[in-house]
């Protein structure tokens, strides 16, 4: 979760009044305050771009039509925050994100006008490689270069030990930003952009042993409002081989089967659930070692439990994919839920829909 105050974590569930923030960075350097009437930020973990946003504004003036407004328009970025008033004068405002404006359209002459944006991760994808372009080093030089060579002044957090790669090349026309979530699951890892707009290459925490870090309660003061879970075997995996061949290194074939190895544990290697292996193989491997990293970071995920929550609360903007929550249900059922997907309002009201992609009961 990103960094916030116990005082504001307690003031969510509190009558209060939002406090939200739009900021419209043009290519002429200029940044514009903008009146916003409503709109949201959606972050997916499931989705390659994973944040994105929709702003609604009255002011029709910002509406591209001549060729200057375009050349201002086209490349422009917007920065979103939402947080809470205190009612002493002060206010805690997070970020949500910094977007690419994609677009920006309305009624010319009663509006709205709505802008429409993505992560910083799009710019990447948008720069298609013109030519073959090779990977190699570490994880996270690897990253940083296809990053750097389409934003050279973006900044890229690593969260995981680097580890080396084999080369790799990448064809005329590939996306770039999908090379990077191949460089990174070398590593068992992902890369993402944050709300600070930083990309950050991180491993999912493991719900197991992560400390929650909200709670979402059914009781007197809480933020839950409502919430249904269901619960499939279907993409659990008791098993992960993990191949790595280089032509282009003459490295010899190497591969790790990585199994559930606890007779106690559901998904028991053998046990009653089966053996149900997936795979993955992929030029950067190049030693068994990376072979055992990647297939048990990967078996962690694979593991578990395939459990979706999808519940409604009051508005959190400082919640990551990721992040674990205890939920309290309202028969007193505690559980751990690790969240996937949410969607943030910048209106005053808005309801706050959160999707978990695993869960198990908390004692």
């Amino acid at each position: 979760m990103y960094p916030v105050s116990d005082r504001f974590l307690a003031r969510l569930a509190e009558s209060h009044t939002p406090v939200t923030r739009v900021q419209l960075m043009l290519t002429d350097g200029r940044v514009l305050d903008l009146d916003h009437t409503g709109g949201s930020v959606a972050v997916d973990r499931a989705q390659a771009i994973r944040r994105t946003c929709t702003v609604t504004c009255a002011d029709v003036s910002l509406i591209p039509v001549t060729a200057a407004d375009e050349l201002a328009t086209y490349g422009a970025r917007l920065m979103l925050a939402r947080g809470v008033e205190y009612g002493d004068g002060s206010e805690e405002l997070v970020p949500l994100g910094v977007f690419r404006l994609d677009e920006a359209g309305g009624d010319l002459s009663e509006g709205p006008v709505t802008l429409q944006g993505k992560d910083l991760s799009a710019a990447v994808a948008d720069d298609r490689f013109t030519a073959p372009f090779t990977a190699s080093g570490t994880v996270v030089g690897a990253i940083t270069a296809v990053v750097t060579r389409s934003l050279p002044g973006a900044d890229v957090l690593a969260a995981i030990p680097d580890a080396p790669i084999g080369r790799r090349t990448f064809d005329t026309e590939a996306d770039p930003w999908a090379a990077v979530q191949e460089i990174a699951a070398a590593a068992g890892a992902e890369c993402y952009v944050n709300a600070d707009g930083v990309f950050v290459i991180a491993t999912l925490p493991d719900l197991t042993t992560a400390t929650p870090a909200w709670s979402v309660e059914a009781t007197e003061g809480g933020v839950y409002l409502s919430g249904t879970r269901q619960m499939t075997s279907s993409n659990v995996h008791n098993g992960v081989l993990a191949r790595g061949e280089n032509t282009a290194d003459n490295t010899a074939p190497v591969s790790y089967l990585a199994t559930d190895n606890d007779p106690a544990s559901p998904t028991y290697w053998g046990g009653p659930f089966g053996r149900r292996p997936t795979f993955y193989s992929s030029p950067t491997l190049t030693t068994t070692a990376a072979c055992t990293a990647a297939a048990n970071l990967k078996l962690a995920a694979a593991k578990a439990p395939n459990a979706k929550g999808d519940f409604s609360s009051l508005p959190n903007p400082a919640l990551e994919p990721g992040d674990v929550i205890r939920v309290v249900h309202p028969d007193g059922t505690k559980e751990l839920h690790q969240v996937a997907s949410f969607s943030v309002p910048l209106d005053v009201g808005g309801d706050f829909p959160i999707t978990t992609i695993s869960a198990k009961e908390d004692a």
